[in-house]
């Protein structure tokens, strides 16, 4: 089995926060296609399968949680 690239570098690191939503999408490098996995707690991780590699993150319910951590 091959593994998971998932603390590759990258050159960049791209991110948008839908306010109204209180969503925040974090992708590694340019946003692309991909498979979305809930990994709980309202985070889901996006995987490229054609490269095996994530290519992000999105974040539902930001703001709660930063209160909660607070």
């Amino acid at each position: 089995m091959d593994t998971l690239k998932i603390l590759q570098a990258s050159n960049q690191a791209n991110w948008d926060y839908d306010d109204n939503a209180d969503v925040l999408y974090l992708s590694l490098g340019k946003p692309c296609p991909a498979v979305g996995v809930d990994i709980g707690d309202g985070v889901v991780l996006r995987y490229d399968a054609a490269i095996q590699e994530v290519v992000g993150l999105t974040v539902v319910g930001l703001w709660a949680k930063l209160a909660k951590a607070t």
